[in-house]
């Protein structure tokens, strides 16, 4: 009678790890938004803990057979055949569930980085509109002119390596047919946005060098006015002081 009970626990278990594999790994999934990538990281987590709480149950089964077969070797030996397939059986599947969780956790972790890094570089191309509307209509003052532009290029200045990062993570997880919609759409607003707004600061850059150079080649050419003008009125005074006739200086000074 043991032997029955024991027989239809391991048929029952056998049973129970097929339902379990159809379920979790033979089912397909589509993940086209992050609530039914979510749910589905959720699922393969119960997943794993459910197939691992059946450790007990198996190591239970386990030693109850053998048991039976070190006191029945005749009634046992069969018990022990089959316990060997369903005891390979069992660890096949946790293998292969927990690689789905951890496989689930890591595309999910590669979604949540991604929407990271988008907020960074979201972030930093404001601050570059920001900058390129500040930097428009600036006075020929040499200062202000010169302010603006380094304000221009301190944030120009930003390393490409969170784009880097998107552009992989993004390419990653399209590539695994995972947000695939989502992602590509997200990806072409920013390119997008990101190519104006480049555009946009590079054009006002050389706007800004451009007029700096003017600025300085201006005040160069005043400066040096105003030291001609400086050497002149001395000059003149200098003639004035000592009462010399109009007619007696020279033509440029008359």
């Amino acid at each position: 009678e043991k032997a029955v009970n024991l027989k239809k626990d391991l048929a029952e278990m056998q049973e129970w790890m097929t339902q379990a594999e159809e379920e979790y790994l033979e089912k397909d999934f589509e993940y086209k938004s992050p609530e039914e990538l979510e749910n589905a990281v959720e699922e393969m987590k119960r997943a794993k803990e459910d197939v691992l709480q059946k450790e007990v149950r198996v190591k239970i089964l386990k030693d109850n057979i053998k048991m039976l077969a070190t006191k029945v070797p005749s009634s046992g030996q069969d018990l022990v055949t089959e316990l060997n397939v369903v005891l390979e059986n069992y660890q096949l599947l946790c293998n292969r569930i927990r690689g789905k969780c951890h496989t689930l956790e890591e595309v999910w972790s590669c979604w949540i980085e991604l929407l990271q890094y988008l907020d960074l570089e979201t972030a930093w191309l404001n601050n570059l509109e920001e900058r390129v509307q500040m930097t428009g209509n600036v006075p020929d003052k040499l200062d202000v002119v010169n302010d603006a532009l380094e304000s221009l290029e301190s944030v120009l200045r930003h390393p490409a390596d969170n784009r880097t990062q998107i552009r992989e993570l993004g390419q990653t997880l399209i590539d695994g047919g995972i947000l695939d919609d989502i992602i590509s759409e997200k990806l072409e607003a920013f390119n997008a946005r990101y190519e104006e707004l480049s555009h946009l600061a590079v054009s006002r850059q050389i706007t800004l060098e451009q007029q700096l150079q003017t600025v300085r080649e201006t005040d160069h050419m005043l400066q040096v006015l105003q030291e001609s003008l400086g050497d002149l009125d001395r000059q003149l005074t200098s003639y004035l002081t000592d009462r010399i006739d109009a007619f007696q200086m020279p033509q440029e000074a008359q």
